[in-house]
């Protein structure tokens, strides 16, 4: 019989009585809401970030937030709750801003994911310009700073086992054409993950970035989707569930000794395949 103080059982819900905090979170089909909805299934209180403008002026469109929440709440376990917030983050002070509405809703912070991110107006060298450029830092990687900047600063020193966790989008294993100020916004986050985690290290946090590959949430038209179909050994495009699931698990104290790594989450996908 194994001991009941074992540290090889798994718990059924071993993100109860936490808090996590999931940005980007607007879509039904997208990583942000599937996190979410790992988050909560693992029993954790949920806040979400959400910008919904953002959706509205992409060719895919917007869901309703309402039916996003409600798909979140399904989840939930317990006494575990729902918490969210309209932030755009071009706004130099909405991390502050989401960070310190997280902590009146629900108190401490144990876990951070940073899933949001602009896919705006882009281009190739020779097509971009300040404002282009400018646009994606703001979103996708000042905001990001700011907000890990607010987690460490609200997360007790007496605390344990601090989650926080980047997506990026491959841009170390094969070139984005068309994308430059996407890229470079999103390969800042790659290269400074080690940086923070070492630094993070002595609150007790931990720092992870995940590339989750291709995944199917809507934005590839199915021309785009038959000709990258061969590059995928499993036979199929990821589903938002995939990088949910390593998210969540990255958030549960099973993931304590993995920090500063860029974790390749996209079964298997083979750019070079024709």
């Amino acid at each position: 019989m194994v001991s009941a103080d074992s540290n090889f059982q798994r718990k059924q819900f071993p993100l109860k009585n936490q808090t996590i905090l999931i940005t980007g979170v607007s879509r039904l089909n997208g990583i942000g809401c599937a996190a979410a909805k790992q988050a909560a299934a693992l029993g954790a209180t949920v806040v979400i970030q959400h910008f919904r403008p953002h959706d509205e002026n992409m060719p895919w469109g917007a869901d309703s937030l309402e039916t996003v929440k409600q798909s979140i709440e399904a989840e939930l376990v317990g006494e575990a709750a729902l918490y969210d917030i309209h932030a755009d983050f071009t706004d130099e002070k909405s991390a502050e801003e989401v960070m310190q509405y997280a902590c009146e809703k629900a108190g401490t912070i144990s876990g951070l994911v940073c899933n949001h991110a602009s896919s705006a107006a882009d281009g190739s060298i020779g097509e971009l310009n300040a404002a282009m450029l400018d646009h994606h830092w703001q979103v996708n990687a000042r905001s990001v700073l700011l907000l890990t900047q607010a987690f460490a600063a609200q997360f007790p020193q007496s605390a344990t086992n601090g989650r926080i966790i980047y997506l990026t989008s491959g841009q170390r294993s094969g070139p984005m054409p068309g994308e430059i100020a996407y890229s470079a916004s999103k390969g800042a986050l790659a290269d400074l993950t080690l940086t923070i985690a070492d630094q993070l290290a002595d609150k007790q946090i931990t720092v992870n970035t995940i590339n989750p590959g291709p995944v199917d949430t809507g934005y590839l038209s199915e021309s785009d989707k038959a000709k990258a179909l061969s590059k995928f050994p499993f036979g199929r495009f990821g589903k938002p569930e995939d990088p949910a699931r390593l998210i969540g698990w990255l958030l549960t104290d099973e993931s304590r000794w993995i920090t500063g790594q860029i974790i390749h989450s996209e079964g298997g996908f083979a750019r070079w395949r024709p």
